[in-house]
Formats: C-alpha cells, sequence, structure tokens
C-alpha cells in the first residue's frame, strides 16, 4: 500500500458517506481502489494515463472523479467529515485566514481555448500575477490549520475582499444534525491585508473577536485625525503569535503536487481537487494535545 492511500481507519470513516451502488446496471468498481487511485494522481502531478495497474482502469477513476465533481459528491465528503470532527469536539474555532498562490501548468492554461479574454480566464480562476498564469486560495482555518471554507480567485486578486464571503461560506453541521449549522467562528486572526475597515466592521456585527494588526497607513491616518481618529482596535499579541497554523495548513496539503501546481483546466475540477485534499487533512489529522 502507498503511503497516502487510505488506511483501515480512514476507510471505516469515509466509506458510510460515500454513494451507495446503483440499483440498476453494471456495479461501480470498489470505491476505495478508485479513490486511492485519484489520490495516487493527485499526489503526484502525474498524467491520469500512467496511473498504475493496482488502481485498475486509469479511466474508471477520471470519470468517477469528474462525475463526483460536477454533482457536489466531493464538497458534500468533506462537509461530512468536518460535521463528524464537530459532534467529536475536534475542532477549534479560534479561526485563521490566509491565501497561497499556486501557478497553473500549461495543462490548466488550456483554460484560455474558446475565449481567450480576461472575463473568460476570471470564471475558470486564472489570472496574471508573478509572470505567469497563476490561481489563488484563500482558506479559512480552525486553529489547528484545517479548512473550514476555501474560495477560489484568480491569482491578482485581492485577499482583503474575501474575508466576508469566506465568512459566509462556513456552514459545519451540529451534532446529530440538530439545529442551525454553526458559522460563526469564536475568534478571527489574520494579517494586515485583512485589516480594512468594513472588514472589522463586519467582525463586529457577528460578534466575532478580531486579532488584526493595523497598516502603517492606517496607524498614521488615525493619529493625523487626532482624537476624532478614534481608538486603536484592540490587538491580542500572544493570539497573533499562533497564527501560523493556518500556513502549516497550506504546507501540509501542498505536498500533494495536483494542489500546489494546478494541472485541472476547469475551476469545478480544481475545487474538487481541493475538497479531496482537505478531506483527507481532517481525516488525518494529528489529535491536539496542546493544554
Amino acid at each position: 500500500m502507498a503511503r497516502f492511500d487510505l488506511t483501515d481507519a480512514e476507510w471505516a470513516v469515509l466509506e458510510p458517506l460515500l454513494p451507495a451502488q446503483p440499483r440498476r446496471g453494471g456495479q461501480w468498481r470498489d470505491h476505495r481502489q478508485v479513490i486511492n487511485g485519484i489520490c495516487w494522481v493527485k499526489r503526484t502531478g502525474s498524467p491520469w494515463r500512467d496511473m498504475p495497474e493496482r488502481y485498475g482502469p486509469w479511466k474508471t477513476s477520471h470519470e468517477r472523479f469528474r462525475r463526483w465533481a460536477a454533482d457536489g459528491t466531493w464538497t458534500r465528503l468533506k462537509q461530512q467529515v468536518v460535521a463528524l470532527a464537530e459532534a467529536d469536539g475536534d475542532i477549534d474555532w479560534d479561526a485563521q485566514v490566509d491565501s497561497t498562490v499556486v501557478r497553473a501548468h500549461q495543462h490548466a492554461a488550456g483554460a484560455r481555448k474558446g475565449g481567450s479574454t480576461k472575463d473568460s480566464q476570471a470564471r475558470q480562476g486564472l489570472g496574471r500575477s508573478r509572470g505567469g498564469l497563476t490561481t489563488k486560495v484563500h482558506t479559512m482555518a480552525d486553529g489547528r490549520g484545517r479548512s473550514l471554507a476555501t474560495r477560489i480567485t484568480p491569482g491578482q486578486a485581492s485577499d482583503t475582499k474575501q474575508l466576508v464571503p469566506l465568512l459566509d461560506q462556513i456552514a459545519v453541521t451540529r451534532p446529530g444534525g440538530v439545529g442551525r449549522p454553526r458559522k460563526r467562528p469564536d475568534s478571527l486572526t489574520a494579517d494586515k491585508a485583512y485589516s480594512s475597515k468594513a472588514n472589522r466592521a463586519a467582525l463586529r456585527a457577528r460578534k466575532i473577536a478580531a486579532v488584526i494588526p493595523e497598516r502603517a497607513d492606517q496607524k498614521a491616518n488615525r493619529t493625523r485625525k487626532g482624537s476624532s481618529g478614534g481608538r486603536p482596535p484592540d490587538f491580542d499579541t500572544s493570539a497573533y503569535t499562533h497564527r501560523n497554523q493556518v500556513e502549516r495548513g497550506f504546507g501540509r496539503r501542498k505536498h500533494w503536487r495536483g494542489l500546489a501546481t494546478r494541472y485541472d483546466k476547469l475551476i469545478e475540477s480544481y475545487e474538487a481537487t481541493l475538497d479531496l485534499i482537505e478531506m483527507l487533512d481532517w481525516l488525518r489529522a494529528v489529535p491536539d494535545h496542546t493544554p
């Protein structure tokens, strides 16, 4: 078994959540074998045709990955795994937010065919930054760096405008499915890129404690206004020192070459790649021993 194949413990959690065999027609190839094949492709960044024979026909894995991307199965599986973590009290609701830029491979650049305009590229989450086509992955993570919400934008998109959409995307099912999903973290830690007045106002309205430093120009502007500039926002230095958890989460997930470099041409497929890898990040989380 390859080191990135599903273990027996992981399969025991995932198997009850998978779609059932169709009632009519032929039987699906074993889910575990197919998912392991998909993981091999996404972990190595190899073409589907190079998938080892032990995982079965490469077309089967490719078609199932695309089918589940189209019908939202990967997203649903990730949401259910996160809900299981909430039921176990395993989510650290002191959230963190950040983004990372991934370079688009020439295969992903094929999304320009049939429409080379900037709008058509933007719809596929492709943009120009750092000298080439890139995609930016915005993530709101729990206090251990595991994704609660993820958004994809072109590489040149600003971070600050993604904070509220990420908050709106959080919806973790309560234990037993009783009541409304949980949508509000206890606190949010972010860097200066998210320190706009609009973001701080949105966090206050949702009663979320913000741990975000001010930019130098914001401090200077407040000082220039004197008493009318208002008081500086509260800032917990000790809490900010733990902000590296979201960056560590990116580091873990970027071990998967299919995420660290975008090979998927369509945004739908790349979102499914993110859902798969983020789901496995939750399944493979090391227990938290922080006092």
